[in-house]
């Protein structure tokens, strides 16, 4: 069973959630081989409606303790583009997605999807283009990030957001 876990962290980010449970995207998913999504939607005000049927499961939830669970058993990874989710998501060697969100002026978030994308750790994209990267993105070009780093990542995440030349 191949599942899918879409994660918004502890904001919210109704545009991603709405586009991931859209049927445009369900039917891509299927296409996939995926038979699970479960959706982590955070303080968001978009609230799907989980289902069971045609041998694919939708599940909601808004916060748990950890998502390590969650994590592990995906077998793709749809994340907001916080530094954490990521990393913990790249952490478990777990093929990533990370959408970003437009409507934040930070977007050093943008930076940081870039640079792994650069290195060849994750996908990223805008909800807009979500669908598309779906289709065309092959998993298996994907490299491991290196785990027990986090030194490292955060002097790049310093070195991103510029608290350091």
């Amino acid at each position: 069973m191949k599942r899918v876990f879409v994660t918004v962290g502890s904001t919210s980010f109704d545009e991603l959630i709405t586009r991931v449970s859209a049927e445009e995207s369900l039917h891509i998913f299927r296409s996939l081989g995926y038979s699970q999504l479960t959706l982590q939607i955070g303080r968001g005000a978009v609230v799907p409606e989980p289902f069971s049927a045609d041998s694919f499961t939708l599940d909601v939830y808004r916060y748990k303790d950890s998502l390590r669970e969650d994590l592990e058993r995906a077998d793709l990874v749809i994340s907001h583009a916080g530094a954490g989710s990521c990393l913990e998501t790249l952490e478990k060697g777990k093929p990533l997605v990370v959408v970003i969100n437009e409507k934040l002026m930070n977007n050093h978030q943008l930076e940081l999807a870039k640079q792994l994308h650069k290195e060849g750790h994750l996908f990223y994209c805008t909800c807009s283009t979500l669908p598309g990267l779906l289709q065309s993105m092959d998993l298996s070009t994907l490299k491991c990030y290196p785990p027990g780093q986090p030194e490292k990542f955060s002097a790049f995440l310093d070195k991103v957001v510029g608290l350091q030349k």
